[in-house]
């Protein structure tokens, strides 16, 4: 495919259910990223390896797809999340750089990302993705924020002393600042949507971590394995429903 070959767009309607689907898409993200490197004991680097390869190939669906599919879609997402969990705890802990150095880093690549984005594309709004070349700096943009989600999250719930439920109420209530931005402020709507979409990551971290860590850490003690399972389930009924809704829609419209 040319890169700069111009396309339909493949990406879903920003709505709440949009929301919803990406927050638990990143939560499971977290615990199936820990079920493998951590539960299954595979490690970081063997499991990052491993989740980079299914990113590749999902990504590779998705750029090859010639419409937006859901399962598609949010599998990639999902994909980002799992690799972007076991890369941050790699860079964290086996290299040993720390949350708060991991986070500083993959902030500022995270950053020159976007700024390369504007430069050369204009606009970093999601609705101007329709070439390949766009669609490559999204999903680059996606990997490197919820890898840098997972490093975040970490550290405001290990390093901070937050707690894990403490750093998913701070993200939380950052979010719904930002929702308020939205509907009462005459602020960037494609800047508050960045800046929500990379939050739900590190909300997606350090709620992962208070369903599957031990009563006695702080946590729910569902386990990585039941967790991922349950927000699996979650996620497919979310995006079996809204899938369901787009096609009664478009025939009532016809």
């Amino acid at each position: 495919m040319t890169p700069s070959r111009t396309l339909p767009s493949k990406l879903p309607e920003i709505t709440l259910a949009f929301w919803i689907m990406k927050i638990c898409a990143t939560t499971l993200g977290e615990t199936a990223g820990d079920l493998l490197s951590m539960t299954l004991k595979v490690g970081y680097a063997a499991s990052s390896v491993l989740l980079i390869g299914v990113f590749l190939v999902t990504l590779g669906a998705q750029l090859r797809s010639k419409a937006y599919h859901p399962l598609l879609y949010w599998a990639v997402i999902l994909s980002t999340s799992t690799a972007g969990t076991t890369l941050s705890d790699f860079m964290d802990r086996t290299l040993g750089l720390g949350y708060a150095t991991g986070s500083t880093i993959l902030a500022s690549l995270l950053c020159a990302v976007l700024v390369y984005w504007k430069l050369s594309q204009k606009s970093l709004s999601i609705a101007n993705v329709r070439s390949g070349r766009q669609e490559l700096l999204y999903w680059g943009a996606i990997l490197v924020s919820n890898t840098l989600g997972t490093a975040l999250g970490d550290f405001l719930a290990d390093s901070s002393g937050l707690g894990f439920a403490g750093g998913a109420l701070l993200i939380a209530g950052a979010i719904a600042l930002i929702a308020a931005a939205y509907y009462l402020t005459g602020i960037s709507r494609v800047a508050l949507f960045w800046m929500a979409f990379v939050l739900t990551r590190p909300l997606g971290a350090t709620g992962g971590d208070l369903l599957t860590k031990p009563i006695s850490a702080g946590g729910m003690n569902l386990g990585t394995a039941g967790a991922s399972a349950v927000l699996l389930v979650i996620l497919l009924i979310t995006i079996g429903y809204t899938s369901w809704q787009a096609r009664r829609d478009a025939m009532q419209s016809a």
